[in-house]
């Protein structure tokens, strides 16, 4: 019988040639080295994954990476992918250092838990269980609920669990939405609202 189209396939998918391993080797190590020197150039910063956008920028030229490697994109191509990629996030890193646009790109950080106490209208609009949340707190070795003083999930999709004793800071509350009106915690660096009062436009019924 003749060899079927598929039988070439799967041929082709379980053996390749010297060459072609060769190709692939070289490739992977001009476009690692490419990453790196991209990286050394423009600093740091671009592996931090400090906001969403730089997550998707990690993910991105990781795909460009395996792409390029892989397949048949040209190699000059890739390159020259990762290095716009780069660039282009350190403009964006530039325009986020001023507000309005921290604002525009980022999200803003929900805050989940307050007090030990969870914030169910946060955790259904972030669309996180309340599983999900003790997991990290296991992982943050915490004890008890009433160590936590506060849990937020961060705007690259991290968890932060601030727990111990003394009161934290109120700047470190800076910009974090919230869904519970109560307490010293400022949003947006508005004023605290006053004793049975929710923030200016927050929308949420302070008696409930």
């Amino acid at each position: 019988m003749f060899p079927t189209t598929a039988d070439a396939d799967a041929q082709t998918w379980l053996t390749t040639s010297w060459w072609s391993l060769f190709l692939v080797a070289v490739s992977a190590v001009l476009m690692l080295s490419a990453i790196v020197i991209v990286i050394r150039i423009i600093g740091l910063r671009s592996l931090s994954k400090m906001s969403s956008f730089d997550f998707a920028v990690t993910v991105a030229i990781g795909s460009l990476l395996a792409t390029t490697v892989v397949s048949s994109s040209s190699l000059p191509a890739g390159i020259v992918a990762v290095a716009v990629l780069l660039a282009f996030q350190w403009v964006i890193a530039q325009f986020r250092r001023r507000t309005f646009g921290s604002r525009v790109v980022d999200n803003r950080p929900v805050l989940l838990v307050r007090d030990g106490r969870f914030l169910d209208d946060a955790l259904d609009h972030a669309r996180v269980t309340r599983s999900d949340v003790y997991t990290k707190l296991r992982q943050a070795n915490v004890h008890r609920m009433d160590e936590v003083i506060a849990v937020v999930l961060e705007t690259t999709g991290d968890v932060s669990v601030l727990h111990g004793e003394g009161q934290l800071d109120p700047e470190l509350y800076d910009n974090i939405r919230r869904f519970d009106p109560q307490g010293p915690l400022s949003i947006d660096g508005e004023e605290p609202a006053a004793d049975g009062e929710a923030p200016a436009g927050d929308g949420t019924d302070p008696n409930r």
